[in-house]
């Protein structure tokens, strides 16, 4: 077929013609052959563009998938059109082994496409949503992919849970523990709400199995009995999308995409994704939502949503879930099959508990007592689960120290890895009852002083140096001696001889039948001071003379009537 020419060209030599020029001048001109120039005059000759609207017929080299294609490839796709060229790529290479199908992949792939756009099914088509205000409020929880977040160097297991006004586009994000439980997301839609400052007239989730029983897929009386409270005290209509289809929920779905990469931006910005306390991680959370919620179109299209926006309840509807235990005489509590430490007072007591999604909330009867962090099973994680506080037994503990040698919750009540290694180091260096006195009136240091760190640097600096003893702790830190232990000054109690007994009864042995009566009570009387022996330490000691004045038991002075030896031994007796 004759070469293209440009509409240009052609336009060009047929005005020069048109001005009276030869054919030859003409196509000189425009620089095009005498040949290109007849074929134009005679019609033959189509531009590039008229030649691309017919499109091209012919093949500029032999179909490498021509003995397969209608033969082999179609029928399947027929009958499965989700197939993929690697699939049959695959399929080829195990019926017709010999033949190099691996180059034929790019050709397999265009071929699949184009059958796909021609022959293929319909596929799902995205409507665009008018949203209006005051309308729609909708709720998800998300995770965040890529290296995790810590606190103190351990890993924070959490996913956030973001709420949106899809008409103003405010948003509310919270840190979630645990999973898409029914507390995380009545507590986080409540605080949500109350932030915007009203509620919307329908709330919609996707399938949350903390709100839906999802049995057999349909939306009649599919609803928990507590999403069902919550709606109804809230005032919102409950709505969800198809299980499975994310995209139905693009309101949100394309705002978590947003939101999580302005939040990987802070943490680059930031230099790490390690904090010291989750409270500071969720700081960085609020001011990460506060850029998106300070654009001037998201507040100016808040303030028309909040006109259309129903009231609050008056009262906050219950986020939690209660639950009746008993202290134990351990000092702790078992709470879905957690074991938490609670203060050594509460022991035998009933508490009401109300569990949140990170937190319990401790009540004696109606009064508030404690909040305890709630712990979540790890992923990998196997055996019991315990959250102890040293604080909650530590004066318990200082009365009974050796207790530790052999607790087991030793490892739980050692508030750290760093203060593990330090008790096996105690353990190295001094006896074992004298290393557990030493931690534990450390830890009793450290609870009343709230200085972990600064007790256990002064520990190591004493253990090294080989002078760390429970009397230099105490006097470093000024620490008294526990109650009821060494609260006195030590005494020395002298050890008697027996014969000093038989001085105190009267003097020395005599035979039977003789001192009986008055006679020998005044002659022991009349001798004057009676030797005592006083021990010091498991030996007798120096002795010291003892008037008869001053005998506990004494049988009157010089010219007063003795009593009978008799009602003597029976008093000392």
């Amino acid at each position: 077929m004759p070469a293209s020419l440009s509409l240009r060209t052609q336009e060009q030599y047929m005005a020069k013609r048109a001005r009276g020029l030869s054919q030859q001048i003409a196509a000189d001109a425009v620089g095009i052959s005498v040949r290109s120039a007849q074929r134009i005059d005679r019609g033959e000759l189509q531009s590039s563009a008229q030649q691309q609207q017919r499109g091209r017929h012919w093949r500029t080299r032999a179909d490498p998938l021509a003995e397969v294609w209608d033969s082999v490839l179609v029928p399947m796709l027929e009958k499965a059109p989700q197939l993929e060229p690697q699939t049959l790529l695959l399929h080829l290479e195990q019926t017709a082994p010999g033949q190099e199908w691996y180059r034929r992949k790019r050709t397999l792939q265009r071929r699949v496409e184009q059958w796909r756009a021609l022959h293929g099914p319909a596929q799902d088509v995205m409507f665009l949503q008018t949203h209006q205000p005051g309308v729609l409020g909708i709720s998800d929880f998300t995770l965040l992919k890529g290296p995790p977040i810590t606190i103190a160097g351990v890993v924070l297991e959490h996913r956030l849970f973001h709420f949106r006004l899809p008409y103003s586009g405010w948003c509310h994000v919270e840190v979630i523990h645990g999973g898409e439980s029914f507390v995380a997301l009545a507590e986080a839609l409540q605080n949500a709400l109350v932030l915007c400052g009203g509620v919307p007239a329908e709330h919609r989730t996707d399938s949350l199995s903390a709100c839906y029983r999802n049995r057999n897929g349909s939306y009649a009386a599919d609803f928990t009995s507590r999403y069902r409270e919550l709606c109804a005290h809230i005032g919102v209509i409950a709505t969800r999308n198809n299980r499975g289809v994310a995209h139905e929920n693009g309101a949100i779905e394309g705002p978590h995409r947003h939101l999580k990469h302005r939040l990987e931006q802070q943490l680059i910005q930031r230099g790490s994704r390690d904090f010291a306390t989750e409270a500071e991680y969720r700081q960085l959370m609020a001011q990460v939502t506060a850029t998106l919620n300070n654009r001037y179109e998201v507040a100016g299209r808040l303030e028309i949503e909040q006109l259309h926006l129903q009231p609050l309840p008056v009262e906050r509807f219950a986020d939690y879930e209660p639950l009746v235990v008993r202290a134990r005489s351990t000092s702790t509590i078992e709470v879905r099959s957690v074991t938490y430490s609670v203060p050594s007072r509460l022991i035998g007591q009933q508490l009401t508990v109300h569990l949140r999604h990170d937190r319990l909330d401790l009540f004696l009867r109606s009064q508030f007592v404690e909040t305890l962090p709630r712990l979540h099973a790890r992923k990998g994680e196997s055996g019991p689960l315990r959250r102890i506080d040293f604080r909650h037994v530590i004066e318990s503990l200082r009365r009974k120290p050796r207790a530790l040698l052999r607790a087991q919750l030793q490892s739980d009540l050692l508030p750290g890895e760093s203060w593990r290694q330090l008790w096996r180091a105690l353990l190295v260096a001094l006896p074992p009852e004298e290393a557990a006195k030493v931690m534990v009136d450390a830890l009793h240091i450290a609870a009343k002083a709230g200085d972990l760190a600064a007790v256990e640097r002064y520990l190591r600096r004493q253990l090294r140096g080989g002078t760390l003893s429970l009397t230099t702790l105490r006097d470093h830190y000024g620490l008294r001696p526990p109650r009821g232990l060494a609260a006195m000054p030590q005494l020395q109690i002298p050890e008697h001889t027996l014969s000093s007994y038989d001085e105190l009864l009267g003097g020395a042995p005599q035979p039977a039948g003789t001192g009986n009566g008055p006679t020998g009570s005044s002659q022991a009387i009349e001798t004057g001071a009676v030797p005592q022996p006083v021990a010091g330490g498991r030996a007798a000691g120096h002795s010291r003379r003892l008037d008869a004045g001053q005998l506990p038991l004494c049988a009157g002075r010089a010219g007063a009537p003795a009593a009978p030896p008799g009602a003597a031994a029976a008093a000392v007796a």
